[in-house]
C-alpha cells in the first residue's frame, strides 16, 4: 500500500468505500513488488497499479466485485493460467493479489496506520490474505515499534508481533506462512533521504528527480542569496548552512541511515573537502556522488587524502557523478545521476538490458528499504 497511502488517507477521511488490491507475492517477470497497491473507488476512479498495467483490468473488476459483496479474495494470475494472456500477463511471471473492500465499517486499521504516519511514527500493518477460516480474510493488526495501534484478532496479534516488528526494522514487505494461514506484513517507514548540496541548476534538476523517485529531498547551501525555497520548490527542505556542519548534525541526530544518498554540487573545495570527508567516513550512507571534471576529481581526491581520508573510503565516491549517458543539460545530467543511484541501490550493472541476460525484474528480497517509502 506504500504507493497509494496518501490516496487511502484521503478516501478514508472522506468516509468513502473502495476496493484495495495489494500484491502479495510475485515470481519471475512480474513487474510490481509485494506491497504495491491499486485502488478502485465506487465511482470507478483508479489510483496506483499492481502490475504496471498487464493485469490491472482484471484486478479492477475484482475490486468492484469486492465492493459489491463485501468479501475479500486472493487472486492468482500466471503464465500457466488459462487466463494469463486474456488478462495481459504475457511476460511469463506470476502474481498473487489480495483484494479487499474498505468502508466506514472496516476502516479502523487504515485509520490507525494513517494516524501514525501523519505524526512521523513508522508503523506496520499485517493482513490475513489466506486462511482456513474465510471469515479471517482481511483481518488486520497494526503496530508501531512500541505499541499495538489496532487489532482485529488477539491471536493474530500474538502470532505476528515478532515478525511484524522485525519487518518494521528491516523495511521489507513479506508474506509469512503460519499454521492454516498466510499473512502479508507491510511496514511503512519514513521516506529515504536525499541530501543535495549546492544551490545551482544541476542541483535543482536532481531535487526534482529525487522527489519523483520517492526520496525526502533536502537542499543545502551556505549562501542565503541562492538557497531559497522559491528556487527549489520540489525540495522538502531548503537549508542555509555550511554543508559539512549540516551533515554532521544530521548524523549525530540519527537522521541518516543506510538508504540515504548524498549528491554534492557545491563545486568549491572549501565546501567539498570537509563535506565529503564526513560523508565518506560515515559508511552507513548508501551513495555519495560529487560533480566535477576529471581534473577537479583528481585534485579533490588529493585534498581528501591530505585531510586524512583513506583510500578505501575515497573509493566509495561516485565522481564524476552519474552514468555515461552523453548528458548535457541539467535535466539530462539529473537522469544520469538518478540512474547511477538506482543501480547502486539495487546492485544493477548499469548496462543496457539488451546486452545482459539477467532477470529484468530482480528478486524483491534484495530490495529491502525501498519497498516501504511513503
Amino acid at each position: 500500500m506504500h504507493n497509494v497511502v496518501d490516496d487511502v488517507a484521503l478516501l478514508v477521511d472522506a468516509g468513502a468505500t473502495f476496493g484495495l488490491a495489494t500484491v502479495v507475492s510475485t515470481f519471475a517477470s512480474a513487474p510490481r513488488s509485494p506491497g504495491s497497491s491499486m485502488i478502485v473507488t465506487g465511482d470507478g476512479r483508479v489510483m496506483g497499479s499492481v502490475s504496471g498495467g498487464c493485469v490491472d483490468g482484471a484486478v479492477f473488476t475484482a475490486c468492484q466485485y469486492a465492493q459489491e459483496t463485501g468479501e475479500s479474495t486472493l487472486e492468482h494470475f500466471g503464465v500457466d493460467d488459462d487466463t494469463a494472456f486474456s488478462v495481459g500477463l504475457s511476460c511469463g511471471g506470476t502474481i498473487d493479489v489480495f483484494v479487499q473492500p474498505i468502508s466506514v465499517s472496516n476502516s479502523a486499521a487504515m485509520i490507525s496506520l494513517i494516524t501514525s504516519l501523519r505524526v512521523d511514527v513508522p508503523a506496520v500493518i499485517a493482513t490475513v490474505v489466506q486462511h482456513i477460516d474465510a471469515g479471517m480474510l482481511g483481518k488486520h493488526v497494526v503496530l508501531s515499534a512500541e505499541a499495538v495501534l489496532h487489532c482485529d484478532s488477539a491471536p493474530l496479534e500474538e502470532l505476528v508481533a515478532v515478525d511484524a516488528r522485525r519487518a518494521l526494522a528491516s523495511g521489507q514487505t513479506s508474506v509469512f506462512t503460519y499454521p492454516d494461514q498466510k499473512v502479508l506484513i507491510a511496514p511503512h517507514t519514513q521516506a529515504p533521504r536525499m541530501l543535495v548540496f549546492g544551490a545551482n541548476d544541476f542541483a535543482g534538476a536532481v531535487v526534482k528527480q529525487g522527489k519523483q523517485l520517492g526520496y525526502r529531498v533536502s537542499l543545502i547551501d551556505a549562501r542565503p542569496a541562492f538557497t531559497t525555497a522559491s528556487r527549489f520548490p520540489a525540495a522538502h527542505d531548503v537549508v542555509v548552512e555550511w554543508p559539512h556542519r549540516y551533515l554532521e548534525r544530521e548524523i549525530s541526530a540519527g537522521r541518516i541511515d543506510s538508504r540515504t544518498v548524498v549528491c554534492v554540487f557545491t563545486h568549491d573545495l572549501k565546501f567539498d573537502v570537509p563535506l565529503l570527508s564526513t560523508a565518506l567516513r560515515y559508511h552507513s550512507i548508501l551513495y555519495v556522488g560529487a560533480m566535477g571534471s576529471r581534473r577537479t576529481h583528481e585534485d579533490r581526491n588529493r585534498r581528501l587524502r591530505e585531510s586524512g581520508v583513506n583510500e578505501s573510503d575515497i573509493a566509495r565516491l561516485h565522481s564524476p557523478i552519474g552514468l555515461d549517458l552523453g548528458a548535457r543539460t541539467p535535466e539530462e545530467v539529473a537522469v544520469s545521476i538518478a540512474a547511477e543511484i538506482i543501480a547502486t541501490r539495487y546492485k544493477g550493472s548499469g548496462a543496457p538490458l539488451s546486452a545482459v541476460d539477467t532477470p529484468i525484474h530482480q528478486d524483491v528480497s534484495s530490495s529491502v528499504a525501498s519497498l516501504c517509502a511513503l
